[in-house]
């Protein structure tokens, strides 16, 4: 087993706080896994309202955006995006005259007379996706095409540096169990589970407590890398292995991460689009990393100022440089190309690298030393994914597994001659697709 270092220690301790709102936010088209939104409902000059709906698909898997701010239509254009580089965006003005929307909390007794259909559809329609960093809208999940018997709610969060969801499970501990209710009445299933990595006393703590009256059991997983990646957690909870090309309902489980399920609650008792999220902004460089609940479309710029100023150089006035934004954890997350890139759905974390926290090497020939079989936790070959991509050979690629990786980044990491394989893995199952 492979030991990283968590450095969850700069924010673990640290209560959500709520960014300030931003003046300006960019409402990207695509912020999920499916097609984007092509059904723009609004036009620039309109006055938009918190939680509004601005646009839809026409088809397709997807999962509709929403107003982040009340403010009005600026422009609608192509604009920086973490993922894609650069796609359409709604970009709106924030406008004091304009009151926040409030979302007021709906009783036990409303809510309890909604029907599966129902909720299905109030989930849809707020947009929700699968907030681990997939994206996958969330009502596609409680809509599986066979039965499942278990539901796992996964707060492992075993990335390094993150801990918004452990500070999500410390204080919204009711809300995140109100959530897991709905899915399991949807769902129809009676095993449900709560797994959390042994590195988080304090979440294991309070849940241990929410759940003392209910039929829920607790999991308290050894801490690993990449535990909190699905077909790892069926196995470590239920012994369940998911087989080459299955999904998660194929073995009767599904699963949701602890953020998507606060989002279901809120979007059930209190018709709340999901227009924002709770992140970790953090680095060793950072002077003030945080955990914040911040709007959707806010640039990571205004993050990063309002949790500085860059530390000092030691025994001088100069600030540390910056080396690398990641966008999520250093083991899954993307290096950003500019500080303008919106928060999106599936941003889970802002990492802020230090000019000697980033490693520059040049990459060599595979040495067939077999670190990267020996470290996959999906039981692939990456070195021959990684040869196949870069001879272009797609079908090589495939067969060899590529489709199966979960882009966890341990075969790089493990990597003695440097190979960007998770890259050359993107790009194979880029060009498979």
């Amino acid at each position: 087993m492979i030991v990283i270092s968590e450095h969850k220690e700069l924010t673990e301790k640290l209560a959500i706080k709520d960014a300030p709102l931003p003046e300006r936010v960019f409402v990207p088209l695509s912020q999920h896994l499916g097609k984007p939104c092509n059904v723009i409902e609004v036009k620039v000059g309109d006055a938009v309202k918190t939680g509004q709906r601005l646009a839809v698909a026409d088809a397709g898997i997807f999962a509709p955006v929403h107003a982040s701010i009340s403010g009005r239509v600026e422009s609608i254009a192509e604009y920086p995006h973490p993922l894609l580089g650069r796609a359409k965006a709604i970009a709106i003005e924030r406008d004091v005259t304009l009151n926040e929307e409030a979302f007021p909390l709906k009783s036990e007794s409303e809510v309890s007379v909604l029907n599966i259909e129902e909720l299905r559809k109030i989930i849809q329609e707020a947009g929700i996706v699968g907030m681990g960093g997939a994206a996958f809208p969330a009502f596609v999940k409680l809509t599986p095409p066979k039965p499942v018997d278990s539901f796992i709610l996964n707060g492992a969060e075993c990335e390094p540096y993150l801990t918004a969801d452990a500070r999500l499970m410390i204080e919204e501990a009711e809300g995140i169990l109100k959530g897991v209710e709905i899915i399991a009445k949807i769902l129809n299933v009676k095993n449900v589970y709560v797994a959390i990595e042994d590195n988080k006393p304090e979440a294991v703590s309070v849940f241990k407590n929410a759940i003392r009256n209910t039929q829920y059991a607790i999991r308290i997983l050894k801490t690993k890398y990449p535990q909190g990646a699905e077909k790892q957690l069926i196995y470590s909870v239920l012994k369940r292995k998911v087989p080459s090309g299955k999904l998660p309902f194929d073995v009767g489980v599904v699963v949701h991460n602890v953020a998507t399920a606060f989002a279901i609650y809120e979007a059930i008792y209190k018709r709340k689009p999901l227009f924002e999220r709770v992140l970790t902004v953090t680095g060793s460089i950072l002077a003030n990393p945080a955990n914040l609940r911040v709007r959707i479309g806010t640039p990571i710029a205004k993050l990063i100022e309002f949790c500085g100023p860059l530390k000092k150089e030691p025994n001088s006035s100069t600030p540390l440089t910056i080396g690398k934004i990641i966008m999520g954890g250093p083991m899954m997350g993307l290096a950003q190309f500019s500080q303008d890139v919106p928060v999106i759905k599936g941003t889970s974390g802002v990492l802020l690298l230090g000019e000697d926290e980033v490693a520059e090497s040049e990459e060599e020939a595979c040495l067939r030393c077999g670190e990267c079989i020996k470290n996959c936790p999906m039981g692939l070959t990456p070195a021959l994914i990684s040869i196949s991509a870069s001879y272009e050979k797609w079908d090589l690629a495939k067969t060899y597994g590529a489709l199966d990786c979960i882009e966890c980044g341990l075969c790089a990491y493990n990597c003695p001659a440097n190979r960007n394989i998770v890259q050359a893995v993107k790009q194979a199952k880029t060009k498979i697709r």
